[in-house]
């Protein structure tokens, strides 16, 4: 009789469970969430709260960034994984274009950190991501990472949490709810701001942000059935004309005022509605401290309505004690984890383009990835075969996944824009255009011309990329208007035009290598024909030159600007002739040119980078346009074997010989913002026997510096014991 009592209880506790954890056995409950750009990151702390409640959740849907968030919580990201996830990304990167520089050769990367903007075109071709200054790769590619298993057309009902959400139609400006489709595919569309981001095109739609026509979709949750709801909102009031004053504030407001009546409405219909005070942050807000303060505001908030929640459980059907299922992701390491690969799938791609592809990462054996693998694919279908872009996708097959890569259009051109503005050339302005040649073998023809102080028009065609080396042949027209300073006074001043043409035979490129071997034949003609440096004249003479050129580069810096670990390294040799072989008759000018820097973390935010550089010439003539040339702020400003040095601002002309030690202090004082001191020691000599006998050349600087999107903003003041006097330098844009 007792075993059959306790058997009859186990029985009455498991069917009570059961009851429980089986939604329709108790009221249904829905958790909207809204957009609102960063300060959806709100969301993140009130679903903690609501887990931490042991309220169960059976229907999400969201708008915009509340879609991000939802769609990720209904495959199992539960809220403590989302609030390390969000902290982890780095967004200035998603929410752009640019390539992730260590997928990039070194060419490519410079190019990336040279121009403010760049943009790819397809004339006479309609591609999915045109209409937008962001075409969302960068967001796209971390979608299909996060929603491993989920990134085939599938019903949302069917994901462990039946979810919904929100884009707009704007070929009729109706609203669109995804209840199925790709994963990745609905969060990108219900995020998609007008004009910023490029719209997603399914069939003869054009999606948008969903918040034009329903930004709190707590409607959407009662017609999947939802008993009961659970809001969570960050629109605040609406801004006065004087408080409008940027791009995004402006967006937010007209999403805000446009469907402000159904908000109104749906407002209505939740059963616990959390308005989450989000003053003195936008949608633009992504910043480290701005997504902390962001999350705790939601979870401060959620926390005023426990008592509501906790109540909610009697009307839900379930007691005290339940606690729901803790979801986890299909698979928790998505963006580190290796998938079981069955095939390879290439769409719209050439069968040659797939071949190359296929031998350069070893494709015919694989039989697993990681998301950076199928990263650097993209990555090389876009630079290498100059596809405008790919989209990547998973699909179930069998035991493991079939990868697709579905390229967009061949890209006809690819045109860069660079400006800056600085206290020495006023303005600079440098465009670069790049034309793939569709010919049975890839061929790159570049355009660059560079507007200033100097001018430059360069033409190269690049054989492009069948193998790691990229031979290429160029030609460089530059006119240099150059001042001559001697001990910080400007003493004279000389114009010239110069002619080059290389042959680059060998140019090999890896990820953080590169080495190039070559011919320059370069010709000067100087517009005036007499340097004067202090009561010395120096004719300078119209002649012809041809180098044998070998340059070996490595970097691997975290960042271009403002690296915080990595080191960079260039060595250089060049052979000067003027008939391959002598030069006026004697042993050609020989030239050694280096530099080597590293960075030291010495913290968080405190880097160390030391740095040793420096240029020889051997020979018995120096032309005066090769000679050593010392000051300014970066390596090449003006002249190629131009070295920069601490307090020095303009280019002083040394001896033959020159090295020089420089000490680098950087402090990230917040985001993006740097205090940089640098400590420069240098000893040259005429020749080089001397070079460690002469004064030691000592020179000190101090900048600030704000890193934006158009390149460093910053300032610094200086002082060597070589000019004796304070110099400034301000500087807004990149290095070029």
């Amino acid at each position: 009789m007792k075993k059959i009592a306790i058997l009859l209880a186990m029985l009455f506790y498991a069917w009570s469970t059961y009851c429980q954890e089986t939604p329709s056995e108790r009221k249904k409950v829905a958790v909207v969430l809204s957009g609102g750009g960063a300060k959806g990151m709100a969301h993140i702390g009130a679903l903690k709260v609501i887990e931490q409640a042991g309220i169960p959740v059976d229907i999400v849907t969201g708008t915009s960034m509340g879609s991000i968030i939802g769609g990720l919580y209904s495959i199992g990201y539960n809220a403590t994984v989302l609030d390390s996830l969000v902290r982890l990304i780095d967004w200035s990167f998603v929410l752009s274009d640019r390539e992730d520089t260590s997928l990039q050769s070194l060419r490519d990367r410079q190019k990336q950190n040279t121009y403010a903007f760049s943009r790819g075109f397809t004339f006479g071709k309609q591609n999915n991501n045109d209409g937008g200054l962001i075409k969302g790769k960068n967001l796209a590619q971390l979608f299909q990472k996060l929603c491993i298993g989920y990134t085939d057309s599938l019903d949302f009902n069917q994901l462990p949490i039946p979810f919904a959400c929100v884009a707009t139609d704007i070929t009729d400006n109706s609203e669109y709810d995804f209840h199925s489709g790709r994963l990745p595919q609905a969060m990108r569309a219900s995020m998609a701001i007008p004009a910023a981001f490029s719209p997603v095109r399914i069939g003869n739609k054009v999606l948008v942000d969903g918040g034009l026509r329903n930004n709190y979709p707590a409607d959407l949750a009662r017609e999947m059935g939802a008993d009961i709801i659970i809001g969570v909102t960050v629109q605040g009031n609406p801004k006065t004309g004087e408080e409008l004053g940027h791009t995004m504030s402006i967006l937010s407001q007209i999403i805000d005022v446009n469907c402000k009546n159904k908000y109104d409405e749906n407002l209505l219909i939740t059963d616990v509605p959390i308005r989450v005070n989000t003053d003195g942050y936008s949608a633009a807000s992504f910043s480290e401290s701005a997504i902390q303060e962001l999350i705790r505001r939601g979870e401060a908030e959620a926390m005023k309505h426990w008592d509501e929640l906790i109540s909610l459980k009697q009307r839900i059907g379930i007691d005290d004690t339940f606690r729901p299922n803790r979801l986890t992701p299909k698979n928790p390491s998505a963006l580190s984890e290796k998938i079981k690969v069955t095939a390879f799938v290439f769409e719209n791609v050439t069968s040659h383009d797939e071949h190359f592809i296929r031998s350069k990462f070893n494709l015919h054996k694989c039989d697993s990835i990681d998301s950076a693998k199928e990263d650097k694919i993209a990555t090389s279908m876009r630079l290498d075969l100059f596809y405008q872009n790919v989209d990547i996708h998973s699909v179930p097959d069998g035991d493991g996944y079939k990868i697709i890569f579905t390229a967009g259009n061949k890209k006809t051109s690819h045109v860069y824009l660079g400006g800056r503005f600085d206290s020495e050339e006023i303005v600079a302005l440098q465009l670069n255009a790049d034309f793939p040649l569709q010919v049975g073998i890839p061929i790159d023809a570049d355009l660059t011309l560079r507007l200033g102080k100097r001018i430059m028009a360069r033409g190269e065609m690049t054989l492009h990329p069948r193998s790691f080396t990229r031979p290429s042949l160029s030609y460089t027209f530059r006119h240099n208007d150059l001042d001559v300073y001697h001990e910080g006074e400007r003493i004279h001043s000389f114009i010239y035009n110069q002619h080059r043409c290389a042959l680059t035979p060998i140019n090999f490129n890896l990820r953080n290598f590169n080495l190039q071997a070559g011919l320059y034949w370069d010709y000067l003609h100087f517009l005036d024909n007499t340097l004067t440096t202090g009561s010395h004249p120096i004719n300078l003479e119209n002649d012809h030159y041809f180098n044998f050129h070998v340059q070996l580069n490595y970097n691997s810096e975290n960042q271009w600007y403002f690296p915080t670990h990595g080191s960079r390294l260039k060595v250089e040799y060049a052979y000067i002739t003027d008939n391959f072989t002598q030069l006026d008759d004697k042993a050609g000018l020989s030239e050694v040119n280096a530099n080597w820097r590293f960075s030291i973390p010495l913290s968080k935010r405190f880097t160390l980078r030391p740095m040793v550089y420096g240029r020889c010439l051997w020979g018995a003539k120096i032309p005066v346009i090769y000679g050593n040339s010392i000051g300014g702020e970066w390596f090449g400003h003006y002249l190629e074997q131009q070295m920069p040095f601490a307090g020095i601002g303009n280019m002083e002309f040394t001896d033959r010989h020159f090295m020089a030690l420089q000490l680098e202090a950087q402090q990230n004082i917040a985001n993006s913002h740097f205090i940089l001191l640098r400590l420069a020691a240098a000893q040259h000599a005429e020749e080089f026997k001397h070079t460690f006998k002469q004064q030691t050349l000592l020179g000190y600087q101090l900048g600030y510096y704000y890193n934006t999107l158009l390149g460093p903003l910053g300032a610094t003041i200086g002082y060597s014991n070589k000019t004796k006097e304070v110099n400034f330098y301000i500087n807004l844009g990149f290095e070029f």
